[in-house]
């Protein structure tokens, strides 16, 4: 050693401790101890002087500059990670400057500096795919896609490195040694990894194929999931239900079983009604003059009425039937005007979305009444203003049904039996009582 390791050695240190008349093994021992502390406050000493100089300037940038793809670079502490590379590098070269090369301090203190190389190596790069996929998230917000199944696989890889590396150096074998044993133990490794493995081929599959992102609202009854989804790892899907609570499913199921994904929904610009009101067949019959007069006065179908009846006029007076015999002539039926009153009522209804699917149609009558159903789409397709548009709809249906007429069908309540009951009590009061004498 030359210049100031000639001055500063262990060597030099070791006859500054000949005063505690120590053999000279474990004075050297001592000298090393002394040295090595030394060199590791000195390495944390330069590395808080870093920490609250550079690192706490540059993160309080990151954090405050108008740009927000760059915050994960904070959040998930990347460059406090990197910042450790800064002791272990002082070590290493205190250790390469000051110490016998062939010494078993020196060959033992460089096998856990070589290994702090490389637990620092994997935290800084899982702290570095964590902020990519971090980044790529709010960068693709719009689309929701995600990265993490990859960047996810991506430490896994890092971390069975580092693992070998690590063996590798304390038992002083090569890396491909270790590896080559790891092979013959393939069939350990696929059951422990399995579930990982399988996860991880999922991801890709979903990824690729774009069949779920961040955001997407789904449904898997036999998880019992119904929400949006909330992250995508490589093990499992996080969704999170319309009730708040969060249910967790494997990341091959989605591969391996069916689900609906509702994005279609949110990206057409409609969401659909389908509901049908049941109407009293007792109610439906033949529309008189009177009702003709009255259904002209509604605004809505009042030019389809007046259409209706000169076509109905038309086609009676060129069949040249009986008028007397009301099946042998066409006439319009108050359920068919309440049906074109539905269909214009919803044509001029603006939060429908009118260039979808429209149908106001009857379903096959059955033992609760004659279907009406309506199949639109909606102009919303956010749940509360979806659910408010489809309310008001048949709020105004359901009054309007009696002014033509029609009832809607239903299960007689408890307070219609009772009606029942009193109106036949009353009845049966009503009838004379006769008295016959001896």
């Amino acid at each position: 050693m030359t210049g100031i390791d000639e001055v500063i050695s262990i060597g030099w240190l070791a006859e500054k401790l000949t005063f505690l008349k120590l053999n000279v093994q474990h004075t050297e021992l001592a000298a090393a101890s002394i040295f090595l502390a030394g060199v590791v406050l000195l390495a944390l000493f330069v590395t808080i002087l870093v920490r609250q100089t550079l690192l706490h300037f540059v993160t309080r940038w990151i954090q405050n500059n108008q740009y927000h793809w760059d915050d994960p670079l904070a959040s998930n502490r990347l460059l406090t990670k990197v910042s450790w590379f800064v002791p272990v590098a002082i070590i290493s070269l205190a250790l390469d400057s000051f110490f016998d090369h062939g010494s078993s301090v020196y060959i033992l203190s460089k096998r856990f500096v070589m290994a702090g190389f490389v637990i620092v190596g994997m935290l800084s790069l899982t702290a570095l795919f964590s902020s990519i996929t971090d980044i790529h998230r709010i960068l693709s917000k719009q689309k929701g896609s995600s990265l993490r199944g990859y960047t996810d696989a991506c430490k896994i890889i890092t971390f069975v490195l580092g693992g070998i590396f690590l063996v590798s150096i304390f038992t002083g074998k090569s890396p491909w040694g270790v590896i080559s044993i790891l092979g013959g133990l393939t069939a350990i490794t696929m059951l422990v990894f399995k579930d990982s493995i399988l996860g991880f081929v999922a991801s890709v599959q979903l990824t690729t194929s774009d069949m779920v992102r961040i955001g997407d609202w789904i449904e898997m009854p036999q998880y019992g999931a119904d929400g949006d989804v909330i992250s995508i790892s490589i093990n499992c899907i996080r969704v999170q239900n319309w009730d708040k609570t969060i249910t967790t499913i494997p990341t091959y199921a989605l591969i391996s079983s069916s689900f609906k994904n509702w994005r279609g929904m949110s990206e057409s610009g409609g969401r659909r009604i389908k509901r049908s009101l049941l109407i009293d067949i007792a109610s439906i019959r033949f529309c008189d003059a009177e009702m003709l007069q009255q259904f002209r006065q509604y605004r809505l179908i009042s030019s389809y009425i007046e259409d209706k009846e000169l076509q109905i006029t038309e086609y009676n007076t060129q069949s040249q039937v009986d008028p007397k015999i009301l099946l042998n002539f066409r006439r319009q039926t108050n359920v068919g005007v309440f049906r074109a009153y539905v269909a214009a009522y919803l044509k001029a209804n603006t939060q429908l979305n009118h260039k979808m699917t429209f149908l106001v149609r009857q379903l096959q009558p059955t033992e609760k009444g004659l279907p009406l159903q309506i199949y639109v789409f909606s102009a919303d397709t956010a749940w509360a203003r979806y659910e408010e548009i489809q309310a008001d709809i048949f709020d105004h249906l359901l009054a309007a049904l009696p002014e033509f007429g029609l009832r809607v069908f239903q299960y007689p309540s408890g307070a219609d039996i009772q009606q029942m009951v009193t109106r036949g009590a009353k009845s049966l009061s009503d009838e004379p009582v006769s008295c016959q004498g001896n």
